[in-house]
């Protein structure tokens, strides 16, 4: 059911779509795009943006170890573009599917932001779901490594925030 939903997707693809796809989901690599993000709150004078910062970093930690190290190599999800011939617009990835790495650092981050700042924690969330289906549109994950990818990487960050706020208060 997975791959016929993926298959469905195919039908989207269209140049523009691809050059789009292809850059959104390029940005995501290494949750790149995050860091940068937690890099240029880092780098601000308010304080607040440098515990938002730091907070991202903890939830990006998180999420590495238990997304990444922990549970990929566990779980050995082969992904949909190994299963399935399909012409790949990116590198074909060489590590396993579930959970989605870009989907969970992207919603790990997204979280904190959010609990932050809820506007800009809103226009990461949409971000973040870009990033998530281009995962989708580029046939290297499955809904499920997605979904799996969000909740886990929402209860990154929220860890994350709890940790701060216990050092905070501490």
């Amino acid at each position: 059911m997975e791959i016929k939903f993926l298959e469905l997707l195919q039908k989207l693809h269209n140049p523009l779509f691809d050059f789009l796809m292809t850059i959104i989901t390029t940005l995501g690599n290494g949750g790149i795009i995050w860091i940068a993000i937690g890099v240029f709150f880092l780098l601000q004078k308010n304080p607040k943006e440098k515990r938002l910062a730091s907070t991202i970093f903890i939830a990006l930690i998180i999420f590495a170890i238990i997304g990444l190290v922990v549970l990929k190599p566990i779980i050995a999800r082969p992904r949909p573009c190994w299963v399935v011939d399909v012409n790949l617009l990116i590198s074909n990835p060489r590590d396993y599917s579930f959970p989605s790495g870009h989907t969970g650092s992207s919603f790990a981050a997204t979280t904190v932001i959010y609990n932050y700042n809820k506007k800009w924690g809103i226009y990461a969330g949409i971000f973040a779901s870009v990033i998530a289906f281009s995962r989708l549109y580029h046939f290297v994950h499955y809904p499920t490594d997605i979904l799996g990818g969000l909740i886990l990487g929402i209860a990154c960050g929220v860890a994350a925030i709890k940790i701060t706020n216990f050092f905070k208060n501490a």
